[in-house]
């Protein structure tokens, strides 16, 4: 066989090589797509997934039912939330829980893990994917922008972790928990709130991943690159021509590519990961960086990445 000449199966029929990057998997990109996993590999768990009514929580939730999970899901908008709910029911035959909740009131997250308990009869694996910010130099960062991004990634993801463990710790139960953070290991210019943000998750859930090993509950982070959802409607178009090319495979990930990660680590084979981030980049952390905003012309020099 000549060097080049094999070509992998196609699990993602969608085009990832356009200069133009698209704005997430709709749901007919998403009934398209193929897993390597078994079908029945999350049959009798009970994920509960946050900001599940797009982009990676969207995909995610599709693929847990399809997986044989049974899903719940949160966010703020629940128009948003339904077109989940009919998807899953559309295509896969099963009933979503969805639950409009603020991840910022602590006390609407306690309801929250409360009613998917008595829903489900428990909860298995937690997904913190709920989140946002947007691209600005950091200098001028209002306060209460500053505020409001730092209150979503870090606080609302913490709200969450805790009401699930309390739980899981009073009902004697183990307990999974999935953090979408970032690779924050270089910095993130033009996103420096949730920069702040989610190094506070990546080191929270290493610390609590020993804390609350006693009552095995496992905490784990996924830290997505340049991920291709609703989310790239934040980013002006010459930032986005050139984001593929801030990782050496030149290419842009996507939902699916997310949601499937998050699928391995709620499965059986993950059950000795903990306390762990990985990487979902094509090797960004190794090659360039993303400028969310357009690279000032202070850095726009030969050789520049």
């Amino acid at each position: 066989m000549k060097a080049g000449s094999y070509k992998p199966k196609i699990f993602r029929p969608e085009d990832v090589t356009s200069e133009r990057p698209k704005r997430g998997l709709d749901e007919e990109d998403l009934k398209l797509q193929q897993t390597i996993y078994r079908e029945d590999m999350l049959a009798g768990k009970t994920v509960l997934i946050s900001g599940g009514g797009s982009g990676m929580g969207k995909a995610t939730a599709y693929l847990a039912a399809k997986l044989g999970a049974q899903v719940a899901i949160c966010g703020r908008d629940e128009e948003k939330l339904e077109t989940t709910v009919k998807l899953v029911k559309d295509e896969i035959g099963s009933d979503v829980l969805a639950l409009g909740t603020n991840i910022r009131d602590a006390e609407a997250v306690e309801g929250l893990i409360g009613k998917v308990h008595d829903h489900f009869g428990g909860l298995d694996t937690l997904v913190n994917n709920a989140g946002g910010q947007f691209p600005q130099d950091a200098i001028d960062f209002s306060r209460k922008g500053w505020l409001a991004v730092i209150d979503t990634n870090l606080n609302g993801t913490w709200w969450m972790m805790q009401e699930a463990a309390k739980r899981w710790r009073e009902d004697g139960k183990p307990g999974n928990i999935v953090n979408i953070v970032a690779n924050v290991e270089r910095g993130m210019p033009q996103a420096a709130h949730t920069c702040a943000a989610r190094a506070g998750v990546i080191y929270l859930s290493k610390t609590l991943a020993t804390e609350w090993s006693q009552w095995n509950i496992r905490v784990n982070c996924i830290g997505p690159g340049v991920i291709e959802t609703e989310g790239f409607r934040m980013y002006p178009e010459e930032a986005l021509a050139r984001f593929h090319k801030a990782n050496p495979m030149k290419e842009r990930g996507n939902a699916w590519d997310v949601a499937e990660m998050i699928a391995y680590l709620a499965s059986p084979a993950a059950r000795f990961i903990n306390g762990d981030l990985i990487i979902l980049d094509g090797g960004q952390a190794q090659w360039g960086v993303v400028w969310p905003a357009g690279m000032p012309d202070y850095f726009s020099e030969d050789g520049a990445a």
